[in-house]
């Protein structure tokens, strides 16, 4: 709710609700203090709001992008649910692919294509 269009609205209703009553509390110290002990107590909440919001999708993220691991023919099912392992073994794979892509950039440069499904290192392709 906290994104939607009626919720803005609320939040500039009581923003001009606050500065209509700036003359009426003579636009006191504590006048400016409500709006600021306020906003600084929405933002706080909001921070976790939008973390919350942020690792949902980026689990949703995840789950989908392990679908299409799983479903895709001749790819490295290895790779399934790969955000769990250790830097130092993310560090290893992405070594592997990026070995990989620099030897399809060079077939290119070379006319050569650079589809298939090559082996990421040495003869096995393992990648672990």
């Amino acid at each position: 709710m906290a994104g939607r269009p009626a919720t803005f609205g609320i939040a500039l209703s009581i923003i001009l609700v606050w500065i209509c009553s700036g003359p009426l509390f003579g636009f006191g110290d504590t006048w400016q203090l409500v709006i600021n002990t306020g906003t600084t107590i929405v933002t706080f909440l909001m921070v976790f709001l939008i973390q919350h919001t942020q690792n949902v999708d980026s689990e949703a993220m995840q789950i989908k992008l392990d679908e299409v691991i799983r479903s895709s023919d001749g790819a490295h099912n290895a790779l399934l649910d790969l955000e769990q392992l250790e830097e130092a073994e993310l560090d290893a794979i992405r070594s592997k692919y990026q070995r990989l892509a620099e030897r399809a950039r060079a077939d290119l440069r070379q006319g050569n294509i650079d589809t298939g499904s090559p082996a990421t290192d040495g003869d096995d392709g393992a990648l672990i």
